[in-house]
């Protein structure tokens, strides 16, 4: 091949790489505005995991909650202004007051990971004690990540929530989208493949075990052919155990005090006190 044949490569290359499509339209003029910084947020998560757990991640019992606030501050206002097209510092009255927000939810946050931590150790005879569910269990870390999004998600900051669960996501391969509601004593065993979608509703003392995903079975679509943001996970009751690699699809009801077992593709509704088995189901 000739020398101006490979220019000619290139430069089509070239061309045919700096063509704008509507979507990359849309995202170069977000980029045009302060966009939150993913390190800063991994420095935010550690200090406030520190504060949940300070004898383990912090230092002894010290508590910095106002470096939590002021990363939390900056990081928000750059939530606010890339979504809403202004300046930081345009964002920053309304990031200050969401800020001080979760700073008063922080003490209700540590006090449901500590049910955590305990459902943890209550349903897992290979934890010694709270001390390694803290330490080595990725469920723990999950967890940590996915109540301070959420509380981030109801307060109305963005991006920040989906950015935080995903660092758990890619360290512990749990993924549980910021907006689901999980009651207090949660626990995962293992973990790997768990999947926990945006609507999905789970109560208190809920066990769940490596691959079981609560999803959604289908989507209805509006008339411009976008997929509609409606309730479409499950339900799951208070005292729920759901075995590994068990799939619960659609906004069906798993009933309390039911026993899932493993390697189950469900789609339907499951009084409480059942019992769902490979091919029988007891109730």
């Amino acid at each position: 091949m000739s020398a101006d044949n490979e220019l000619d490569i290139i430069s089509e290359a070239a061309r045919l790489l700096s063509a704008v499509s509507p979507m990359e339209e849309e995202m170069h003029l977000r980029s045009h505005y302060e966009l939150p910084n993913v390190e800063t947020l991994r420095q935010f998560i550690d200090h406030v995991k520190g504060a949940i757990f300070p004898q383990f991640f912090g230092h002894g019992i010290y508590v910095d909650t106002s470096r939590i606030f002021t990363l939390l501050l900056e990081q928000a206002c750059h939530g606010l202004a890339s979504t809403c097209r202004t300046t930081c510092s345009a964002a920053r009255p309304q990031a200050e007051r969401l800020s001080l927000s979760f700073m008063q939810q922080l003490p209700e946050i540590k006090r449901l990971l500590l049910t955590d931590v305990a459902a943890v150790t209550q349903n897992d005879p290979a934890a010694a004690n709270h001390t390694e569910a803290v330490f080595c269990y990725p469920v723990v870390q999950a967890m940590v990540h996915y109540r301070t999004a959420h509380a981030l998600y109801r307060l109305g900051i963005p991006l920040l929530p989906r950015i935080i669960t995903e660092m758990a996501h890619s360290a512990t391969g749990i993924d549980i989208h910021p907006a689901a509601e999980i009651g207090e004593y949660f626990a995962i065993d293992h973990g790997t493949g768990v999947v926990i979608g945006e609507t999905t509703i789970i109560g208190s003392h809920v066990m769940l075990y490596q691959g079981v995903t609560l999803g959604a079975r289908n989507f209805h679509y509006d008339l411009q052919g976008h997929p509609i943001n409606e309730p479409r996970h499950p339900i799951v009751e208070d005292n729920v155990t759901i075995y590994s690699n068990t799939s619960i699809l659609g906004r069906v009801r798993i009933g309390h005090d039911s026993i899932i077992g493993g390697n189950i593709w469900l789609t339907h509704d499951v009084p409480p006190h059942s019992r769902v088995l490979q091919g029988k189901e007891q109730m």
